[in-house]
């Protein structure tokens, strides 16, 4: 009886490790990193990639409310030199991506100090404007890309047929 006892307890304990295994595998799949020299600042973004699923992302969102770019994780950008987001400063480190739909076709970028679900105005560190575009494909997982283009930065969120730009620089 004993025996049998040890063998369910190995048995249970090795198809835990083997599913935490694979689940962990999984969810990392479905992130995604994007990285770019700006200026003396070496720049990424790490961000969840959200599958469309028939969904039209731009029709998802209302009028006033805030997006937390992905899925899963909240999106954070991380740099190692201070950046210039609109005229606004924002230091080296880690802060958080969300972006806020205005009014129709009215994005904007958001820099801030916390993640969308404990967002609130006074964390708002840099707001710039995201310019909304239609692509010819449609992307289902959405992406995000970063590039350096003629010394500034520009971020492009890219999901179904939207792309949303918007660009940033090294601080001076």
């Amino acid at each position: 009886m004993k025996k049998a006892n040890r063998l369910t307890l190995s048995l249970l304990t090795v198809s835990l490790f083997v599913f935490t295994a694979s689940t962990s595998l999984a969810h990392g799949q479905d992130r995604g990193e994007a990285k770019a020299k700006v200026g003396n600042a070496n720049v990424s973004v790490e961000y969840g990639r959200p599958e469309l699923r028939g969904r039209d992302p731009m029709k998802l969102m209302q009028p006033g409310s805030l997006w937390r770019i992905g899925a899963n994780a909240a999106t954070t950008i991380t740099s190692d030199a201070d950046l210039d987001f609109g005229g606004t400063r924002v230091a080296k480190g880690k802060h958080f991506l969300l972006a806020r739909l205005a009014e129709a076709g009215k994005w904007s970028l958001i820099v801030s100090s916390k993640a969308a679900n404990e967002y609130e105005p006074g964390s708002k560190i840099a707001e710039v404007p995201l310019e909304l575009k239609d692509g010819e494909e449609s992307v289902e997982l959405m992406s995000i890309n970063l590039s350096n283009q003629d010394g500034r930065g520009v971020i492009e969120i890219v999901w179904g047929t939207s792309r949303l730009t918007g660009s940033f620089a090294a601080a001076k």
